[in-house]
């Protein structure tokens, strides 16, 4: 008898652990020809809820984690990467990419990640000022973590997608809570597998897969979320973004952009994007 392949059950991520949602409910992922590929965890509201509540718990614990040390951890990441690029890259052609493409993808994912390791303690001198007041007093102004992020990554550059967006988030000092790919979404699972096995303390990224329909409204209204990042240029979307996020002052970022491996997709602006500025005074005398 011929050997029946085990599909693998691809599951969610929250908290350094891999649940299935408590939902019990998962969808097919197929490729072009209609074979299945995987199973995946169809995310609910309560995933959602549980991921934030431990992105709280874990997010002022690593903002104030050295950024020296947040640079080693998103190197380590890109370590962690390139040991697996194969396995990447075959999960790529899996699901339609050419073998250059792919390998082009992976390859920009590992370099990303170093180029944000690079920014991580350097970004503060590049928005922070001193301020000139007509006091006797020291005026600084510096950037600091906005808190907990959700992040609706893009459909396309499943991989290269993710990590463009959610590597600024992090090296920033936030947590955040991330909804995958919904026309691939098997590789940010995989993904999740590398986060697990680097030094990203859990809980720091958490990520769920599902469908945007679904989850969106839950991403933009939840009370504790500080900020929302939407990859994509539905309108339906944005405008329904924008209003659940009014109900709390939800800061609300629109990535427009199609093509996530050109120059313009990494800059410390993306990083600058999830920080607020403090302003500290301080006399100059007694």
């Amino acid at each position: 008898m011929s050997r029946i392949d085990v599909l693998k059950t691809y599951k969610i991520f929250i908290g350094g652990k891999f649940p299935r949602t408590e939902s019990g409910r998962f969808f097919h992922v197929k490729n072009k020809k209609g074979d299945l590929l995987a199973n995946m965890c169809l995310s609910s509201r309560k995933d959602f809820r549980n991921a934030v509540v431990v992105a709280r718990n874990l997010q002022k614990s690593w903002e104030n984690t050295t950024a020296l040390n947040k640079g080693q951890i998103l190197y380590r990441i890109a370590e962690m990467l390139e040991g697996r690029k194969s396995q990447f890259i075959s999960e790529l052609l899996l699901t339609g990419s050419s073998k250059s493409l792919a390998k082009k993808e992976v390859e920009q994912s590992i370099d990303r990640l170093i180029y944000y390791a690079g920014w991580s303690d350097k970004f503060q001198q590049i928005f922070s000022s001193v301020n000139p007041v007509a006091s006797n007093h020291f005026n600084f102004s510096s950037p600091q973590a906005v808190g907990v992020v959700s992040v609706i990554a893009p459909n396309k550059f499943p991989l290269l997608g993710l990590i463009s967006v959610v590597a600024p988030v992090i090296v920033g000092g936030n947590s955040c809570v991330v909804l995958s790919s919904e026309e691939n979404p098997m590789i940010s699972i995989s993904f999740a597998e590398v986060l697990n096995t680097s030094d990203v303390p859990h809980g720091v990224v958490n990520i769920l897969t599902g469908k945007r329909e679904e989850l969106i409204p839950h991403f933009a209204s939840h009370m504790d979320v500080n900020s929302i990042i939407y990859c994509g240029d539905n309108k339906e979307e944005i405008k329904s973004i924008e209003q659940l996020s009014v109900e709390n002052l939800k800061r609300v970022k629109i990535y427009k952009r199609k093509k996530w491996d050109d120059k313009q997709s990494q800059s410390p602006y993306f990083i600058e994007k999830c920080q607020e500025i403090k302003t500290t005074w301080h006399p100059t005398q007694v």
